[in-house]
């Protein structure tokens, strides 16, 4: 999830494990704790893009991690505040810690909680940004932020938030269960013979819901809306897998593969070479777009060796997918 909500959660999370002994501080520790697990972006200054996206939600969101650390960051802690209590000050970290992928597994991208084990969660059922979901805990950790500590309301307003948060976390699978059936049976409907159907939610809502349909030579691309009144379609894009030639044997074509989920198609324009991740979707949503969220040069040098370059992404064209967006919630 993004920044801003795992520093909610984990202030949260903060304020249930020490609010009462330590007040304001305990969101504090927890808010920051909370965005501790993110900085294994910094790997992305010190290796090639494809090492760089394998380590993202990695160790630091494992539970190896917050067993780990949270005794050692409780125990810094204890040594310079006030309140000395080793074990408060771990469990509060280690709370916030592993809080933090237990959210971001349900996001598209996942987690590898189980790491050092090749298993990633991602159940796909939140988008990375939802208002929905932040902004009403949000509102309530604000609200403890000015309660004295022994109040009672501190507790009622961070109760409150936390289940606020995690019953909308528990109806995501419901919504993504109800989407599921309706791509399904459009499938049915349609008579398309079909090996694998991915679903997550599109940008900022639980209500418009994308699919990914793995078919024999080609990938079929399609939304629904909870609102919409007009039959599924699905848009043909060819897996052009065999224009990576011999790059398929590249180990680091490979791991892309892998991180991918095997959801990916293959751009050639101009001679060069083009890796489109079909998880997140694309940019706009004309029909038959070729312009996917994250799409990467494969660049070849001299001597042969692979790197995959992501491309950049035009900000007026992320401000007119919201617009467009808005308006295919609404419904079709």
């Amino acid at each position: 999830m993004d920044s801003l909500t795992q520093i909610v959660l984990g202030a949260a999370v903060g304020e249930a494990v020490l609010g009462k002994k330590v007040g304001n501080k305990a969101l504090l520790y927890g808010a920051i704790a909370g965005t501790i697990p993110d900085l294994d972006v910094l790997a992305s200054h010190f290796t090639d893009t494809v090492s760089a996206l394998a380590m993202h939600r990695g160790f630091t969101h494992s539970v190896l991690f917050s067993v780990l650390f949270g005794p050692i960051f409780g125990w810094l802690v204890s040594k310079y505040e006030k309140y000395k209590d080793f074990k408060g000050w771990a469990w509060l970290f280690f709370w916030a810690f592993i809080t933090h992928p237990m959210l971001d597994a349900h996001t598209t991208w996942g987690t590898q909680f189980f790491w050092p084990l090749d298993l990633r969660l991602a159940f796909k059922t939140i988008f990375v940004v939802d208002p929905i979901y932040t902004l009403p805990f949000l509102i309530c950790v604000i609200l403890v932020l000015f309660q004295k500590r022994t109040s009672k309301k501190r507790r009622v307003y961070n109760t409150i938030g936390l289940t606020l948060s995690t019953t909308y976390l528990a109806l995501t699978f419901l919504l993504k269960s109800l989407a599921f059936a309706k791509f399904e049976d459009a499938l049915k409907l349609q008579n398309i013979a079909y090996q694998q159907l991915d679903t997550r939610p599109s940008a900022l809502n639980t209500v418009l819901w994308n699919a990914n349909v793995d078919t024999k030579d080609h990938y079929l691309i399609t939304d629904y809306s909870f609102f919409d009144t007009q039959a599924i379609s699905f848009q043909t894009y060819p897996k052009n897998h065999h224009l990576l030639g011999n790059l398929i044997e590249n180990e680091k074509v490979k791991r892309m593969i892998a991180i991918s989920e095997g959801w990916y198609t293959i751009n050639q324009i101009d001679d060069k070479l083009y890796y489109n991740d079909l998880r997140f979707g694309l940019m706009n949503l004309k029909p038959n777009s070729q312009d996917f969220v994250f799409k990467y040069l494969i660049d070849v040098d001299a001597s042969g060796h692979v790197n995959f370059i992501e491309q950049e992404k035009n900000q007026t064209d992320g401000k007119a997918l919201l617009l467009r967006l808005w308006q295919r919630i609404k419904g079709n």
